[in-house]
């Protein structure tokens, strides 16, 4: 296991009365989630783009229109929701579908998580953090909407072990980690325990809550 803490730009460390915005990024199985789950568990407010996809796919009528028109009824599970395997198999052998299913869902996970942090930002009492767990950030110039940036990685083989998609083709459209953890203002290398991570972003939080 390795830690990397950078110093980070002027522009992050200035502090309001918002929540301080984070943004966790990295490669397929390389533990974001995890320690997504980690900064909640220190106080911080969190939310993934996984789960606005997930409500964007059961709520966005607009959304689910597009992706059945697109992709065909075949899409839609017997209870009528939008089968993600379904769609996973159809775009992910197919780089224009990729792309137009990327160009559709990105832009409305951007205006939600950014509605998200508005709204903490008017609460009486906001919380210090708000995390986004973020996997294209930098892929899509994502990071300037954040304070900070967090990337976690992992070795090929520990990747592999956690997830059954890894090697479905969609790395390689992936900025390489070493560029990640080179623009990154936090990286971890996640080949331990979730004790080990736990305790890296403890770490993160402790520093942050340090800033003037």
């Amino acid at each position: 296991m390795s830690l990397s803490l950078a110093t980070t730009s002027a522009a992050a460390a200035s502090k309001s009365a918002r929540p301080l915005a984070v943004a966790i990024t990295g490669g397929i199985g390389a533990g974001k989630s995890a320690a997504l789950a980690a900064f909640a568990r220190h106080g911080a407010a969190t939310v993934s783009s996984d789960e606005i996809v997930h409500e964007l796919l059961r709520e966005d009528d607009e959304v689910r229109g597009a992706l059945v028109e697109r992709l065909g009824t075949g899409i839609v599970s017997d209870d009528g929701e939008i089968d993600r395997s379904a769609v996973a198999e159809l775009v992910f052998v197919d780089r224009a579908q990729l792309t137009w299913l990327e160009e559709l869902l990105h832009p409305r996970v951007t205006r939600e998580y950014l509605l998200w942090r508005e709204r903490l930002a008017e609460c009486a009492d906001p919380p210090a953090l708000c995390v986004t767990e973020v996997p294209l950030l930098y892929e899509v110039g994502g990071e300037a909407r954040f304070d900070v940036v967090v990337v976690v990685t992992a070795p090929p083989e520990e990747r592999a072990a956690r997830t059954s998609v890894a090697a479905d083709g969609r790395e390689t459209r992936l900025l390489p980690d070493e560029e990640k953890v080179r623009r990154a203002d936090f990286a971890y290398v996640n080949d331990g325990s979730l004790d080990e991570l736990d305790g890296f972003v403890a770490t993160v939080v402790d520093q942050l809550s340090r800033r003037p």
